[in-house]
């Protein structure tokens, strides 16, 4: 037996063993999902049972050196665990936006002091991060943010303003691109620094949303200080490291993108309606499925890419944009085919999934804007990834 051959065999023991059966369930509302960071919260026995297991044995991050809290895998016995969870069925222990972006760019980037005082307590889920890029006048074209962080001292005072922030009233810690040289030209005078969000001076407002939902925030900074040494890659130059970030968020989709997040079954809903609809309505459904199943294959290939350490910047542009018009363009179909009833957000008379899907319709209007409108995408594959002339 190969060594790839004996390592399947224990992570399927292993996984069998550990993994709840409530845990091999697709997820099906935000409960189902655990957010690592200081006010983790656990809604099931099996929740916590899962989470402890799989951080005691260093799989939250498995490709993690075992110094950070990691497992200590190589790429082939990443992907081999990650095929053998999808096998099962297994859900994501956690989700940590730490783990996904800021960790690999910290283990690239980051010092020996920086890498201990934060890599550990992501591994461990202990703390809970936000990505603090987009501004008011600055968020498909990032490089003109004005966020400014002035030198005093052993410290950066930062003042200024950043939008559209996932989950910032929720998190312990921000990543964020700050201006640091504002004589410099766009990129060269930003800098890559963390910040504790209980500073004195930072404020977290929520933004309502038509959907209902208020997962985005703006945050303020008023005078904060933040000490010099939690920046990133050196002074002025956060604008690779940014880049760097970017290459792992699209990577990180994967997770989301194959059963990862909150989901509705759109041919179960579909299904009533297409009985008494013609076969137009019918291929169109069926287009709209392959679609969602070609992109998760594709998917899985970009997260085996990244996990190998190949460079998924151009497929990871491509991909941002393909699904996020996909995901709006599918609930804009279920809308169509269920008519007055793909419009309603409350009320008894209709289903759970029936008022979900107008909540979704909504929701995913946003998709084409954050991370990068469609627009910016179209730009960004046109000239970086096709080489067409500006």
């Amino acid at each position: 037996m190969s060594e790839s051959d004996a390592f399947r065999a224990e992570a399927r023991q292993w996984l069998e063993a550990n993994c709840p059966p409530s845990m091999r369930l697709p997820i099906r509302n935000d409960a189902d999902m655990v957010w690592g960071g200081s006010r983790i919260t656990f809604h099931s026995d099996d929740q916590r049972a899962w989470f402890e297991r799989m951080r005691e044995r260093g799989w939250l991050v498995p490709g993690w050196p075992r110094e950070f809290g990691g497992g200590g895998l190589g790429p082939r016995e990443q992907r081999i665990l990650e095929q053998e969870m999808r096998a099962l069925g297994c859900r994501q222990p956690q989700y940590n936006l730490g783990i996904w972006m800021l960790g690999p760019v910290l283990l690239e980037f980051g010092t020996e002091e920086q890498k201990r005082e934060h890599l550990v307590p992501m591994a461990r889920g202990e703390v809970r991060w936000c990505q603090g890029f987009s501004e008011p006048n600055a968020g498909s074209d990032l490089a003109s943010l004005r966020t400014a962080a002035v030198r005093d001292g052993d410290d950066f005072v930062i003042t200024g303003q950043k939008i559209w922030t996932s989950q910032g009233d929720k998190a312990d810690w921000m990543y964020a691109l700050v201006r640091t040289d504002p004589q410099a030209k766009k990129q060269q005078g930003i800098s890559f620094i963390l910040l504790d969000m209980r500073s004195p001076g930072v404020s977290v407002r929520p933004i309502e949303l038509i959907s209902g939902k208020s997962e985005f925030c703006q945050v303020f900074f008023d005078a904060v200080r933040v000490p010099a040494r939690h920046v990133i890659g050196g002074v002025n130059q956060g604008w690779r490291v940014a880049k760097r970030l970017l290459e792992h968020e699209r990577a990180a989709m994967a997770t989301f993108s194959e059963g990862g997040a909150p989901t509705l079954d759109a041919l179960a809903i579909a299904a009533p309606y297409l009985a008494a609809a013609g076969p137009v309505w019918r291929d169109r459904v069926a287009a709209a499925l392959m679609d969602q199943q070609a992109f998760a294959l594709t998917a899985r290939r970009l997260k085996e890419m990244a996990i190998a350490r190949e460079d998924v910047a151009a497929l990871g542009a491509i991909m941002k944009l393909v699904q996020t018009e996909q995901e709006s363009a599918k609930y804009e179909l279920l809308q169509q085919l269920m008519g007055q009833r793909g419009l309603a957000m409350e009320g008894d008379d209709f289903t759970a999934d029936e008022r979900a899907v107008c909540r979704m319709w909504l929701y995913t209007k946003s998709y084409t804007i954050a991370g990068g409108a469609s627009e910016i995408q179209l730009n960004i594959i046109a000239r970086r990834v096709l080489g067409l002339p500006a």
